[in-house]
């Protein structure tokens, strides 16, 4: 599924062709995703204009000028992409068509049907299901370590668990806290409460460092996800450790290799010997 990285790369794809043109139509063949989508949808974004597309944890945020908000998921298998000029021809999961005033098309496309397509009042999208409760954005001025270290206080999880937490940090998902716990130095089977001091610094620019060389690489293409542009992310290439068993660390000589283990029904990968 993608994760922030690959949520925010999609996000700055769309903004440029999206913000300030008008949805001059919108073709809406499926009644439902994952969950059924709003009465009237494509009527009442129509004939809008976009103001801004944003991001809030892995949801993608398009903002009109009318006051409501299309708020997207991209779930297991879902695209989002841009074509100019003619309208594309539409292919098998093409389930949502966004026209715009200056001949392009934005193509919600969803093999498996697990995304979410939604609308929102601006004035409350903060309370809207999907939203509220998520934690802190990791990329916002809010994150640092010591509200991070706030954050894992007297936290009995080990802290691969509560880097997962949407309800902490919203946005990180299994493979970029992998890697952020690899560059912290830290084995994901520590306590979150024992994490403080020069470790939750060290997690804290991890978190930042991580889903910022993400993003610069288009994200990590592993199955489904591409770029708004249509072209594969990058970031799958610098994995130190996600989906790397049995291979050798690469920051140590420890003449031993990454393990997994499986912690609450999801996969980890660490270095033994660097991670502790």
């Amino acid at each position: 599924m993608p994760e922030l990285p690959e949520v925010e790369t999609v996000c700055r794809g769309l903004a440029p062709v999206l913000e300030g043109r008008m949805l001059i139509r919108v073709e809406q063949r499926i009644s439902a995703l994952r969950r059924p989508l709003p009465e009237n949808f494509a009527k009442r974004i129509e004939g809008n204009r976009v103001t801004k597309v944003a991001r809030r944890a892995k949801y993608i945020l398009i903002h009109l000028d009318g006051g409501d908000v299309v708020i997207a998921h991209l779930g297991m298998s879902g695209r989002m992409t841009i074509h100019a000029g003619a309208a594309p021809v539409p292919r098998r999961h093409d389930h949502i068509v966004f026209h715009t005033d200056d001949d392009h098309h934005i193509v919600f496309n969803d093999a498996r049907r697990f995304g979410v397509m939604d609308l929102a009042r601006a004035d409350a999208l903060d309370r809207h299901p999907l939203l509220a409760g998520l934690g802190v954005e990791p990329l916002g001025n809010e994150f640092n370590g010591r509200i991070l270290a706030a954050l894992l206080k007297g936290r009995r999880t080990p802290i691969k668990a509560a880097l997962l937490d949407q309800r902490l940090i919203a946005g990180i998902g299994n493979i970029y806290a992998c890697e952020i716990l690899y560059r912290a130095r830290l084995s994901p089977r520590r306590m979150a409460y024992t994490v403080a001091g020069a470790r939750v610094e060290r997690v804290a620019n991890a978190v930042r460092g991580v889903l910022a060389e993400a993003i610069e690489a288009g994200g990590s293409s592993l199955r489904d996800y591409v770029q708004a542009s249509g072209e594969l992310g990058y970031f799958q290439h610098s994995f130190a450790v996600y989906d790397r068993e049995g291979e050798p660390c690469p920051g140590c000589d420890c003449n031993g290799a990454i393990r997994r283990i499986v912690q609450a029904g999801r996969s980890s990968f660490y270095c033994p010997r660097r991670q502790r």
